[in-house]
């Protein structure tokens, strides 16, 4: 087992490129993993990667061997799962990611009550709202919200959430109602988006007599911290476009307001991603399935 901790920690260590974030990730330490990856470096003689005081790149040698660590690894986990599969005892630890409101609000809760009906299942979850990419971070599933662009993973969709155009009333107050769509394109009113780099031109697809449209808004503020946007729609700072679950509290009390009713945005579609071939590992079916039966029941209606 010490040797396959030690692939398993170099292969982290690759995919993360460092040291400490590998280690964080698998929860050692920072000297844990560095006497890991020099063991293994010892047993296959030769240097895994070149070591500056601030980088760390991985050498000819350690390309080579990454794509065959990560094949032994699928082969053990494959063959973990058949035994589970067999046994009707899953096990191991599943990597999951979420956008930080899906996660916050409707992942994390239902987290402890997955790992008491099966407590030989740790979870590790990642929460962001950044673009994720599977295979090189290393997970096993992911949820996310809108339109997946890496047509080779799997596609498990979950609900169609309704969304909403809102503000602060005291945002209503000081601005007024949009009297229209074209507005947002304005400088009538600021809109709040949501970006991240890499993030493609940012547009609201909203519902009007004309079909759907797409606007491309404009506005003085941009985070790629949903909450954060919350928190400055709160502060009466702009005109926010959410999924209903993320702010039912506060459309509830009336801290936010839905606005230009008359043109709504369209659903936004809410899925999970998975590899295939890890689709065939019972734990991950096990999470889905759990997961995608506690969402559709905590999804407030439109």
């Amino acid at each position: 087992m010490a040797y396959l901790d030690n692939i398993r920690t170099f292969v982290r260590v690759y995919e993360l490129g460092n040291m400490s974030a590998a280690a964080r990730d698998m929860r050692i330490s920072a000297a844990v993993a560095s006497s890991r990856i020099s063991q293994l470096e010892d047993h296959l003689n030769v240097r895994l990667f070149q070591r500056t005081t601030r980088l760390l790149n991985p050498t000819e040698q350690g390309n080579l061997f990454y794509h065959g660590a990560v094949k032994i690894l699928e082969a053990v986990d494959e063959a973990e799962a058949d035994i589970s599969s067999v046994t009707q005892t899953p096990r191991g630890t599943l990597y999951v990611a979420a956008p930080l409101g899906l996660g916050q609000r409707l992942i994390a809760p239902a987290v402890p009550k997955f790992k008491e009906a099966y407590p030989l299942i740790s979870i590790r979850l990642r929460l962001s709202d950044r673009k994720l990419d599977l295979a090189a971070e290393g997970l096993d599933a992911a949820f996310f919200l809108g339109v997946p662009e890496d047509s080779n993973l799997r596609i498990r969709k979950i609900a169609d959430c309704p969304r909403v155009l809102c503000a602060a009333p005291e945002y209503i107050r000081q601005r007024g109602q949009p009297k229209n769509s074209e507005e947002l394109k304005t400088e009538a009113h600021d809109c709040l988006n949501l970006r991240y780099p890499g993030a493609p031109e940012f547009q609201w697809p909203l519902r009007s007599q004309d079909g759907v449209k797409r606007v491309t808004v404009t506005g003085p503020f941009e985070s790629d911290h949903g909450d954060v946007l919350t928190s400055w729609a709160l502060e009466g700072h702009g005109i926010i476009l959410k999924p209903v679950f993320e702010i039912s509290e506060h459309l509830a009390s009336g801290r936010l307001v839905p606005v230009l009713a008359e043109e709504p945005p369209i659903p936004i579609q809410m899925a999970c991603l998975y590899v295939h071939r890890r689709h065939q590992d019972p734990k991950v079916r096990l999470f889905m399935d759990f997961m995608v039966d506690h969402i559709q029941a905590s999804l407030p209606s439109e």
